[in-house]
């Protein structure tokens, strides 16, 4: 992974949002997670995220998009989207 990340960091490695999606790791390194949050509710004039699909996913640029996928879970908020991410991610690039 590259040294100097711009923008949001979570236990070190970069998190980019683009709409309802959130990658969360490197392109540089061989698996990222892609999160996307497909329910909300509001509370307080804030969207707080009640349904969050998690996929730990391969970033080889020649793998079909379905053999992409290596793990795939749902999660009922993003905070624990956000924890299991963590470990995934962690785990693949150990190579565990």
């Amino acid at each position: 992974m590259a040294e100097k990340t711009e923008g949001l960091v979570y236990r070190k490695h970069p998190l980019r949002r683009v709409g309802k999606m959130i990658y969360y790791g490197s392109m540089a390194d061989s698996h990222i997670i892609l999160m996307q949050v497909k329910e909300t509710r509001k509370e307080n004039d804030l969207e707080i995220a009640t349904k969050v699909s998690v996929e730990l996913q391969r970033t080889g640029a020649d793998l079909k998009s379905r053999d992409r996928v290596v793990k795939r879970s749902e999660k009922d908020s993003l905070y624990a989207a956000m924890d299991v991410s963590a470990i995934w991610l962690e785990r693949a690039l150990a190579g565990k």
